[in-house]
């Protein structure tokens, strides 16, 4: 196998992380990849830094939107972009193990899946460990998808070949859930792989880190974008309130 791989990375205020974040792609034991990073007008130097890798690695390249847009439209920019037989994701705070998409490309081939995913670890936001790893199911169907989000966006991986490309909603938050919503409602099944092969920042600023937050935003997702009734929205948003319990 040895199909290019489009990697999305939205940039914004991520300075002082971009640069492990990009060493981590440049030490993939599978090369076959470019690495598209969208700038969503930062006010540090994170352009300026991924601008430095990018003239040292043509497989990466920046761009710089005009206005402050969102994490969706730098998203949906760079998939726009991407020209690879399998779209991935990396936002500039998080990092790959080095196999990661040597493991999970053989996987998707062996299993003939055209979306997966994987396990992944969470560090806290200066880098420290939290011996944490996120499970993520074996499988994964559109009703399983709607209780909880199961996909950690840093690990997932769609093929582009089998879906066509598949773009993100445009809302302000929780764009990537709404995304493998969409995947899955087509009737296909996600497919886990059990092994950890990414790393997770919380950032004291990031959504995951305020849960009531989240709640509202999944509540806007089911109502806006999934166009659920109000009946189902609260009955997947007891789910995921149960959930998030359960972990």
């Amino acid at each position: 196998m040895d199909k290019l791989v489009s990697i999305i990375t939205p940039l914004y205020n991520s300075e002082k992380f971009v640069s492990g974040t990009i060493q981590s792609v440049q030490k993939q034991t599978y090369d076959n990849w470019e690495m598209i990073v969208v700038d969503d007008c930062s006010t540090d130097n994170g352009a300026l830094v991924v601008g430095e890798y990018a003239r040292q690695d043509k497989r990466i390249k920046l761009i710089r939107l005009s206005q402050n847009s969102g994490a969706a439209i730098a998203r949906n920019t760079a998939i726009r972009e991407a020209t690879g037989s399998y779209i991935a994701f990396l936002d500039a705070d998080d990092q790959w193990f080095e196999n990661k998409l040597m493991y999970q490309l053989e996987f998707m081939s062996a299993n003939g899946g055209c979306f997966s995913f994987t396990n992944y670890e969470q560090m806290t936001e200066d880098g420290a460990l939290l011996d944490k790893v996120i499970q993520c199911p074996t499988v994964l169907t559109y009703h399983q998808q709607l209780s909880y989000n199961h996909v950690g966006c840093l690990t997932a991986i769609y093929d582009t070949e089998k879906l066509g490309k598949v773009y993100m909603p445009l809302i302000r938050k929780r764009q990537d859930y709404g995304l493998w919503l969409s995947i899955l409602r087509k009737g296909v099944v996600g497919l886990g792989l059990q092994k950890c092969l990414a790393r997770y920042r919380i950032r004291q600023d990031s959504l995951s880190a305020n849960k009531l937050a989240m709640l509202r935003w999944n509540w806007l997702l089911y109502r806006n974008i999934e166009k659920l009734s109000i009946l189902s929205s609260s009955y997947y948003l007891m789910q995921n309130i149960f959930a998030k319990i359960i972990r």
